[in-house]
């Protein structure tokens, strides 16, 4: 099952579509279009900071309640979604690129992809975060992932091997290879380059991709 289906199966994909007053179909539609680039942008900072890094910044974003508010009855306000985008993106111009290309590949409006994306990027980053075992005060994350990666149990377990799997699954459709233990490991969870991630496009990587 692919990140789409998991957050349509967990309400969001319809809570978004009654959102923005469209038929859920359309913002599946448009959900999968715009996922890749959502979830390039958190591989690339799981790359750069390190899951350590990656799940202190799920936690200061708003952790769980983040996927919490997109499921709730009131309208999903975009504030903390584009909170999440300046993070994972850095600029309104990744932004209106992604809705372009996304708008291009579907044939929606590109300006309902720009309103998907910051309520898209609430769900993924609430999810991770739920599913990495964060606790109420937003320190247990750290503490699961330091351990998941610290040569503890199992390293295909907490965050990151969840990341992988999430990361993996969401943009290639296969199974993501279990965490080696360190952040070696990790990084080859999540390496999507291979997957076509329209982010190495949009940031101009991806001709110096070497595969």
């Amino acid at each position: 099952m692919n990140l789409t289906d998991i957050l349509a199966q967990a309400g969001g994909i319809e809570s978004m579509a009654k959102d923005l007053g469209i038929p859920p179909a359309m913002a599946k539609q448009g959900a999968e279009a715009l996922l890749p680039a959502i979830l390039g942008g958190f591989k690339k900072q799981a790359q750069s900071g390190g899951i350590e890094g990656l799940g202190g910044l799920l936690g200061q974003l708003g952790g769980g309640g983040l996927l919490d508010s997109v499921l709730g009855p009131q309208p999903t306000p975009a504030a903390p979604g584009n909170d999440v985008l300046g993070q994972i993106f850095g600029s309104k111009d990744v932004s209106r690129t992604v809705a372009g290309q996304a708008a291009a590949q579907t044939g929606l409006d590109s300006g309902l992809l720009k309103k998907m994306l910051p309520i898209l990027a609430m769900m993924v980053a609430g999810y991770m975060a739920k599913q990495g075992g964060q606790s109420q005060g937003g320190g247990g994350l750290g503490d699961l992932i330091g351990g998941a990666l610290g040569g503890g149990s199992g390293g295909s377990g907490g965050l990151g091997g969840m990341l992988g799997n999430v990361l993996g699954g969401a943009v290639g459709g296969g199974t993501a290879p279990a965490a080696g233990g360190g952040l070696g490991g990790l990084a080859n969870m999540l390496d999507l380059d291979g997957d076509g991630n329209p982010l190495d496009d949009i940031m101009g990587m991806a001709s110096k991709l070497g595969r």
